[in-house]
């Protein structure tokens, strides 16, 4: 018996799975990261990609050409998550598990790791961790970092353009990876460590603060909405775009912001309609003279 439990009696030397370093999960993470919306298909949704990513790993683990093949085969089974939060945990976890496999298997125990463990751990972990992925990644990185190179693309710099996918990518692919090594470490412990875990929540709520804060600076910095309406009573000029300065500042933009914002809570993510109907929403008002 050797120092992972396996009896090494009447079994090849060759059968054993060789161990899995991290130069091996950087490897598959990055193939994940690169590929992981390229072979998209609608029956298995992005499958292939994740069996692209996880082949060399499955090489070094399962050296009978029936144990690879089945775990190509499970493999190619309908799998679809968000590609970092979701994506890096679960090949990390699938790693762990099908490693334990291996082994198992070498030592003729395969059921204590069986197929359906590995499949349904993928299928229950693919929702959680694609929505806590693309509110983090889709909904407050992305942009934060728009925000800050905004200025920069007004000033007609193509960092503006730039500064924001290069970042996202650059920012992605560490704390993917990071991801990958604590699902492979931690096994399917580790998405309730994601999910539930406290310095994770706190990571999640600095950063939704710090969204809710970019979006504030976008609304008032961006946001112009400005009334043209003037009259006079008993010869004193009124200007209702100084009334409402003194009120409060920005007041027009806000209602603005405010009234998209519960569009999208009440009908929903749409986005065109929205644009359509505040475009004329706003194209009326300046006709008659209020904008």
């Amino acid at each position: 018996m050797d120092k992972d439990g396996i009896v090494k009696t009447d079994v090849s030397s060759a059968d054993y799975p060789e161990k899995i370093t991290e130069k091996d999960l950087r490897k598959s993470w990055f193939r994940w990261w690169y590929a992981n919306e390229i072979p998209h298909t609608y029956d298995r949704m992005i499958a292939p990609s994740f069996l692209w990513a996880i082949t060399p790993i499955l090489r070094k683990l399962y050296k009978k050409k029936e144990d690879l093949k089945e775990a190509y085969l499970r493999h190619t089974q309908f799998f679809n998550t968000q590609a970092v939060w979701g994506g890096g945990t679960i090949l990390g976890i699938t790693t762990s598990l099908e490693e334990t496999r291996a082994k198992a298997l070498v030592k003729g125990k395969g059921e204590e790791v069986s197929e359906d463990v590995i499949n349904s751990t993928k299928v229950g972990l693919m929702g959680p961790l694609s929505g806590i992925g693309d509110a983090i990644d889709s909904g407050t990185v992305q942009y934060i970092l728009i925000a800050i190179a905004l200025p920069w693309a007004q000033g007609g710099s193509a960092l503006g353009a730039l500064f924001p996918w290069l970042m996202f990518v650059t920012l992605t692919y560490i704390y993917g990876f990071y991801f990958t090594k604590l699902g492979y470490r931690l096994g399917r412990s580790a998405a309730t460590e994601i999910i539930g875990g406290k310095n994770m929540r706190k990571i999640i709520d600095g950063l939704s603060i710090l969204g809710l804060f970019m979006m504030g600076i976008l609304a008032s910095s961006y946001v112009k909405v400005s009334s043209s309406l003037k009259w006079t009573i008993s010869g004193k000029a009124f200007v209702l775009q100084d009334i409402l300065d003194s009120i409060l500042p920005g007041l027009l933009p806000l209602i603005t912001v405010l009234g998209v914002y519960w569009y999208f809570n009440k009908k929903g993510l749409k986005v065109t309609q929205a644009l359509l109907g505040l475009s004329v929403i706003l194209g009326v008002l300046a006709a008659i003279g209020i904008l």
